[in-house]
């Protein structure tokens, strides 16, 4: 495994007490282990409640067919699938027939509630019956709404995740759209040993999937951990990371997990160091490390040692050092992504006003530091104000809350490009000034990369490649726009808007318009059976409902997220069958409480 360190000041002047962050990168040494792939045993759990009807469902089993092709024919893989109990449609088998295993997952079809607890357990003991330490077990859980029935106590379902870790069986949690709940999901894949995925839109499944299944075909190192102690009166005063750590009395000890090839895994620390009196090299601790790998089928340990050291020179030679960008740049988005955390429980609690305070801070002190020359930092710079502006309209809605969660959840534990600063809520560019013919302007593009809203420059003469610094609250998906110019930043590597921004309308394009929604429905009425429905395929801002057996009888329930499915609901019986699912334009609790009233128009949904 290759081993180094950075220093944010590679130099310090004698006689002044200080403050340094250090980035410590562990990565696979590539000419080694890169044929040290170690086997998987896998259980792929999909939530199929009645949310993920329609477009989130057929997107997750095309992205569950994709992920089949990682595997190699001495992976074990199983299936389970779960709604108001759990299904195991694919026991433990090895991957040796891909085309009977993606058979198996197209046949998934939506039901009812979300006994998410069933589901990951079930996946969890297929994962367990086919156990061995040489192999990666894991369990892939996906979910898109809340946990209503089963076992559902947050703390319950985390604590079992930790079990789970200690006895050798890992969870990656994946939420899907808007309706899950990400602190339970991230506080799983922490606890749980894996990783959190925010599954932001229909389409972006595939994508994630391909991320998790690249990190799990490259793992060369598990259970790192790392013990640094300090000398002298040097402390470690932070560490930005969010890794499992403790104190010790002088130093600290970290457990970063896995470590994979195609990444590097960074533990970054801030460093309080004393006045030294002293010009010369000084030591600033000793970091020693172990970590796991598997070497012609078995598994060793390995450990090492790598001392950390600064120079301290003249307070005059200090002057002259130039501060490691790099460094400054991570460890301010660490700093960041801790203060996003803090912001969505401030705004969590209603002080949304304080909360965009504390975004606007962290954009004036990236400022300070003149970091927004950098293009990561300068679109980090618009996703902070966009947020405020969001909290400050008290439009802090889900998407929003999510997008905060996930940016810092992946800046704090991972050092992938594609998963930085996702994000594609936005803004809408309505109210910029509309032109049909580009003149002498710049024109741009705004596209969905990955997972993020990026613009480029389309008019001849600039690179297409080149990111540009540009506002959120204006960015529209296939948006074009027209500007005075653009020009380059400091460091030649990005793009910056010069003057006026205006909304470019091609030949017959129109803006987009948020429909608003008829509200006023009358209590559904319906004449003849369920055959004489009109049918849908989607449910949009409707309402599911699906009928069931309940002894002798059939009922209908509401299995959209947000309502009791445990309740009643008044439904025509003409069109009852059972199994079968609705779609309702709205759906309300009756005057008297304790059940629901459908109403509007009742289609019949089809898969």
């Amino acid at each position: 495994m290759k081993v180094n360190y950075l220093l944010s000041k590679s130099q310090i002047a004698v006689n002044q007490a200080t403050d340094v962050d250090v980035i410590i990168n562990f990565q696979g040494d590539e000419e080694r282990e890169s044929s040290d792939r170690r086997s998987i045993n896998l259980s792929l759990v999909l939530d199929r409640s009645g949310s993920m009807s329609g477009s989130p469902l057929r997107n997750a089993i095309k992205a569950a067919k994709q992920l089949v092709e990682y595997l190699q024919p001495e992976d074990y893989l199983s299936v389970v699938i779960y709604d108001d109990v759990a299904e195991t449609i694919l026991p433990p088998q090895l991957a040796t027939d891909k085309d009977k295993i993606k058979a198996a997952i197209d046949k998934i079809r939506a039901g009812g509630i979300t006994n998410l607890s069933g589901g990951w357990l079930q996946g969890c003991s297929h994962v367990e019956s086919r156990q061995t330490s040489e192999q990666l077990n894991r369990v892939l859980l996906l979910t898109d709404g809340l946990a209503n029935c089963g076992i559902y106590d947050p703390q319950i379902l985390v604590n079992t995740a930790k079990e789970k870790a200690a006895a050798g069986i890992i969870t990656t949690t994946l939420g899907f759209g808007e309706r899950f709940n990400e602190d339970l999901l991230i506080d799983m894949a922490e606890e749980g040993g894996g990783n959190f995925y925010f599954i932001q839109s229909t389409d972006d499944a595939a994508n994630v999937f391909g991320i998790e299944m690249e990190s799990l075909t490259s793992v060369v190192g598990q259970n790192l951990s790392v013990r640094l102690e300090t000398k002298d009166r040097i402390q470690v005063a932070e560490i930005l990371n969010k890794y499992p750590s403790q104190q010790l009395d002088r130093g600290v000890e970290v457990s970063l997990g896995d470590v994979y090839q195609i990444e590097s895994k960074p533990l970054v620390l801030q460093f309080k160091i004393p006045a030294i009196a002293t010009e010369g090299k000084i030591d600033l601790g000793t970091l020693e490390y172990s970590y796991e790998r598997v070497i012609d089928g078995s598994i060793q340990k390995f450990s090492d040692s790598l001392p950390l050291s600064i120079t301290v020179v003249s307070e005059a030679a200090a002057t002259e050092v130039e501060p490691n960008s790099d460094v400054t740049q991570q460890a301010s988005q660490l700093r960041i992504a801790k203060k996003k955390d803090e912001a969505v429980a401030i705004a969590d609690r209603g002080n949304y006003q304080q909360a965009a305070e504390i975004l606007r801070q962290a954009v004036e002190e990236l400022k300070s530091k003149a970091l927004n020359e950098y293009f990561e930092i300068a679109e980090e710079i618009e996703q902070l104000k966009y947020y405020a502006k969001r909290l400050e309209e008290r439009r802090f809605d889900l998407g929003i809350r999510k997008e905060l969660r996930d940016q810092s959840y992946q800046a704090r534990k991972r050092d992938r490009d594609d998963l930085k600063l996702r994000g594609t809520t936005a803004g809408a560019s309505n109210n910029l000034e509309i032109v049909t013919e580009p003149g002498n302007g710049i024109i741009l593009k705004c596209d969905r990369i990955k997972g993020k809203l990026r613009i480029r420059v389309i008019s001849e003469g600039y690179d297409p490649e080149f990111n540009v610094q540009f506002p959120r609250s204006i960015r529209e998906e296939g948006a074009s726009y027209l500007v005075d110019g653009v020009e380059l930043s400091a460091n030649g590597t990005f793009y910056r808007v010069v003057g006026d921004i205006r909304r470019l309308l091609k030949p017959g394009e129109k803006l987009n318009t948020v429909a608003t929604r008829k509200t006023n429905f009358q209590k559904a009425k319906v004449k003849g059976t369920a055959a004489d429905l009109e049918t849908t395929d989607t449910v949009g801002d409707g309402v599911l409902v699906q009928c069931f057996k309940d002894k002798s009888k059939l009922r209908a329930r509401v299995v959209s997220d947000g309502y009791n499915p445990e309740w009643n609901m008044r439904f025509p019986r003409s069109i009852r069958e059972e199994g079968m699912m609705y779609v309702v334009d709205e759906v309300k609790e009756s005057s008297q409480g304790g059940y629901y009233l459908a109403y509007g128009e009742i289609k019949r949904f089809v898969q």
